[in-house]
């Protein structure tokens, strides 16, 4: 028994946020951005939360899978900027699209949320735990954002991907890697609170979004054909077999250097980051979502997902459409 996707949804705010509007917020332009990131563009969330963006997509991939939220065993939500620490996102998930059946968790991986999530969703399925779930990667990397800062402001949009899962006994998820270093988080890192109460008397702080932007460079260049290479070679599964390689959407040059490293032509590695910006997890459903709903995607066309993010966590996942 294995996990089949068999809907998916994506939901990004209406407001669009040019680069040459960023411009008249910090100093950068337009040939600035696009030259070192591909970003044309991003969506930015005036008034939904994370939450709010993660059931819009998760109501889009019910209604393309054809499955009633009552149907849901289970909700898997890979998010680094929920709403609350507690009521979690994905329970806030569960009360607005009415899965009152649903076991619901959020999943924090930063970027590489939805694999590892896909990744735990197969596990439940394979064990027979549960039969139908919905896995969704959402975030509001705005909130998290410093606007004053070019060197991150610049890369960050809001959004949410989802997909539903069910288990089948001939054909979905083949195989799936995971891996983290902890060693190394701190080269991209969000302070969540940090310490204050009556006994030092200090006011807790929020912190946001730092990168080390050439670490991470090097790190995903490196680990992102690794881990994919790894899954294949786990799998017996030959590379030529491939029709797309999903990737994080992180930045135009990583996934061009990837696809080089991979030996891959770059016509089969997507990439939609021009519009959308770097969503953290919801970048790989996103445009596994848009893939679907352009028909590109055949019946038993085999993919691989992959992605990479702070933690520093990483993440590959084979399957069979």
């Amino acid at each position: 028994m294995t996990g089949r996707i068999i809907g998916t949804g994506s939901y990004v705010p209406e407001r669009i946020v040019t680069n040459e509007e960023l411009a008249g917020v910090v100093e950068t332009s337009d040939e600035w951005i696009v030259s070192r990131t591909g970003i044309h563009e991003r969506h930015i969330a005036e008034t939904e939360g994370t939450s709010i963006l993660a059931s819009r997509a998760a109501k889009r991939a019910l209604e393309n899978a054809k499955v009633a939220a009552e149907e849901i065993d289970f909700i898997l939500l890979a998010t680094s900027s929920p709403d609350h620490c507690f009521p979690n996102g994905a329970c806030e998930v569960q009360a607005a699209i009415g899965a009152v059946h649903a076991m619901a968790f959020d999943i924090s991986a930063a970027c590489s949320g939805f694999e590892i999530a896909l990744s735990t969703a197969q596990a439940f399925i394979q064990a027979g735990v549960y039969k139908t779930g919905l896995i969704i990667g959402a975030d509001c990397l705005s909130k998290l954002t410093d606007w004053s800062d070019r060197a991150t402001c610049v890369l960050f949009g809001d959004g949410a991907g989802a997909a539903v899962i069910r288990a089948d006994e001939t054909t979905g998820i083949i195989h799936s890697v995971m891996g983290s270093d902890g060693a190394r988080g701190m080269v991209l890192s969000c302070l969540a609170r940090s310490e204050g109460n009556f006994l030092n008397g200090k006011t807790p702080e929020l912190g946001y979004i730092y990168m080390d932007g050439q670490e991470v460079f090097k790190f995903a260049v490196k680990k992102v054909p690794e881990c994919i290479h790894q899954v294949l070679s786990e799998s017996g599964t030959a590379i030529e077999d491939i029709r797309y390689f999903v990737l994080h959407q992180a930045n135009y040059r990583i996934c061009e250097a990837v696809a080089k490293r991979l030996k891959q032509p770059l016509d089969k590695v997507p990439m939609n980051i021009g519009r959308y910006g770097n969503t953290s997890g919801a970048t790989v459903p996103i445009l596994l979502d848009q893939l679907n709903r352009e028909g590109k995607l055949n019946r038993g066309d085999k993919l691989v997902l992959a992605g990479f993010g702070g933690g520093l966590t990483w993440g590959a996942v084979l399957l069979q459409w």
